[in-house]
């Protein structure tokens, strides 16, 4: 079976930067497995294992623009440490969920100084190229309550 919208796909893979410094593996671990064409995965990777089949290796470089975008920095703001009660001391480094008006947005504290903390919205991984090693390890078809939840059930995925 090709790997096609919709289908289940189970891929082992180690995703490095430009300089070849590895940023995240599936090594040692159960395969990344999810939904094709559900946004489970960036584009750029999902563009390249379109078609593909079990067994297949590959090497993909995928620019910014299709990973995890440019880095805005217009998503970079600080804010009142006020805004922060309840959640002890604040140091860099620590992640939130902050409400925006675009919905739930991952943000991580990059300076606290004084009374204001400056916040980062961009992903970890915005305005990098990155190379993916991948091994396709199986492609099925998804279930009819994968499909309908929006992820995968069982080994390398969702568990109920």
């Amino acid at each position: 079976m090709q790997i096609a919208q919709d289908v289940v796909v189970a891929i082992h893979y180690t995703l490095t930067d430009d300089k070849g410094e590895v940023l995240d593996s599936s090594s040692g671990a159960d395969p990344l497995a999810y939904i094709h064409g559900s946004g489970g995965i960036i584009s750029g990777l999902e563009e390249a294992l379109l078609g593909k089949v079990a067994g297949d290796k590959l090497k993909v470089a995928i620019p910014a623009e299709k990973a995890y975008g440019a880095h805005e920095p217009g998503l970079i703001q600080q804010v009142p440490k006020r805004a922060f009660q309840g959640a002890g001391e604040i140091k860099a480094g620590m992640r939130f969920t902050a409400q925006t008006e675009h919905g739930p947005r991952q943000v991580v504290v990059t300076r606290v100084a004084g009374d204001m903390v400056t916040i980062d919205g961009n992903h970890p991984l915005a305005g990098q190229d990155l190379n993916f090693d991948v091994e396709i390890i199986e492609v099925r078809a998804a279930t009819a309550e994968e499909l309908e939840h929006g992820h995968v059930h069982g080994a390398g995925g969702h568990h109920h």
